[in-house]
């Protein structure tokens, strides 16, 4: 195996770390990733996409990369990082520019997307993607991609993904101080979308929905193209803290019995059905009926399942997406979450795991909770099987892979 085709996931979440080591298949064309290694550690240091304790998420990280690298056999010095949170910002933004010659060639599509990109982002924010959404030449649009056209105006409308300078600044460090580099951030709902959506889906119109441990997050997709982004802040947490309030047991204890005991969807539990809950010397032997496990999550996920339809209708998308909604996530490997899901949202409902150009231990990977790493793997397959050499001027060769990217959305 070339050393220069390994590389790594690592999606750093609220409640654990996760990562993926793989070896890049395929062409540029169609990239693909042999998994060889994952690797998963329980995790606190971070909160809502955000690095809150800097040694915290360092040590989650060493775990997660070591039993990933012990699994492939292989080592590793960099890795392609998720990124999410309610500092990720979204915005569209259009550029103009006149076409010099008989028709439109690269470096005019690339000239008009530099103007597009070329706004002020605000204080303390840094470009993370720009997407191009459709080009209009000479006022007529709907045009994916214009090169070799004939036409003298040439326009774009592009999407511009913006996140928090230092937000990003300490997710490195932690990757850093972790050793390893940080080969390039990537927004995790656009990671998750290569290994688990079809395209058919984003095409049709979906929502993808990240029901993480710290926050949730939406992301709709239609005719091809991203089209929104949204984080909210009710997530798994609330579900694991409304079980210690609800059931008087620790936080631990909760998590434990919402993973192997916890249903998202009541009418699935026997109402007659016991479970054994934790005790201690004061309290004794305790007994509840599963159905009370049931009806407290239940509650929760209803209640951020309707934020998420809110979230959805602000920009008139609810109710407008035939493909429904894709839930990826560890919460969506709660029994009933898909039930509940076509519940509220009235709409076709499945969960995300990969499975998208992904070969090797590809059982080690099919979970929702892994379709992050994945897809971050996914996306630093094109980078290796472009050609690059080594990792030195990771942006400069990352050039290629981002238009990619963009082209792929």
């Amino acid at each position: 195996m070339r050393r220069e085709f390994l590389v790594a996931g690592l999606d750093l979440g609220s409640t654990k770390t996760c990562a993926v080591i793989a070896e890049a298949t395929g062409d540029a064309r169609l990239p693909g990733a042999k998994v060889l290694g994952v690797g998963a550690a329980r995790a606190s240091g971070v909160r809502r996409g955000v690095v809150r304790d800097i040694e915290e998420t360092s040590r989650s990280v060493v775990q997660a990369m070591r039993d990933a690298e012990r699994m492939a056999g292989v080592q590793v010095a960099a890795a392609f990082c998720g990124i999410a949170g309610e500092h990720v910002t979204a915005r569209t933004s259009t550029g103009l520019a006149s076409v010099t010659g008989e028709e439109i060639v690269r470096a005019d599509v690339d000239r008009v997307d530099d103007v597009a990109t070329a706004v002020t982002l605000g204080r303390d924010h840094e470009l993370l993607h720009h997407i191009p959404q459709e080009y209009k030449v000479d006022g007529q649009g709907g045009i994916s991609d214009p090169a070799g056209m004939t036409g003298l105006r040439l326009e774009v409308e592009m999407y511009l993904v913006s996140v928090q300078s230092t937000a990003a600044q300490n997710l490195r460090k932690a990757v850093e101080r972790a050793g390893y580099r940080v080969a390039d951030l990537v927004l995790e709902p656009l990671a998750a979308a290569l290994a688990v959506l079809t395209e058919e889906e984003k095409e049709l119109g979906c929502a993808l929905v990240e029901l993480g441990g710290g926050s949730t997050n939406v992301t709709v997709f239609k005719d091809g193209k991203i089209r929104h982004v949204a984080s909210l802040r009710f997530a798994g947490s609330h579900v694991t803290s409304d079980l210690v309030q609800g059931l008087g047991v620790t936080q631990a204890d909760a998590e434990r019995l919402k993973e192997r005991m916890g249903v998202a969807y009541m009418p699935l539990v026997d109402p007659e059905e016991l479970i054994e809950l934790p005790s201690t010397p004061g309290q004794g032997p305790r007994q509840a009926k599963r159905e009370l496990l049931a009806h407290i999550i239940h509650q929760r996920m209803d209640e951020i399942f309707g934020l998420v339809h809110t979230e959805l209708s602000n920009p008139g998308y609810a109710n407008r997406l035939p493909a429904g909604m894709i839930l990826t996530g560890g919460g969506a490997q709660l029994p009933g979450a898909v039930e509940l899901a076509r519940e509220v949202f009235a709409a076709p409902a499945r969960t995300g795991v990969p499975g998208r150009g992904i070969t090797g231990l590809v059982d080690s990977v099919q979970a929702p909770r892994y379709a992050v790493p994945a897809g971050l793997v996914l996306y630093g397959a094109r980078h290796r099987v472009s050609g690059a050499q080594g990792d030195t001027a990771v942006g400069r060769i990352l050039a290629p892979v981002r238009r990619w990217f963009q082209d792929f959305f």
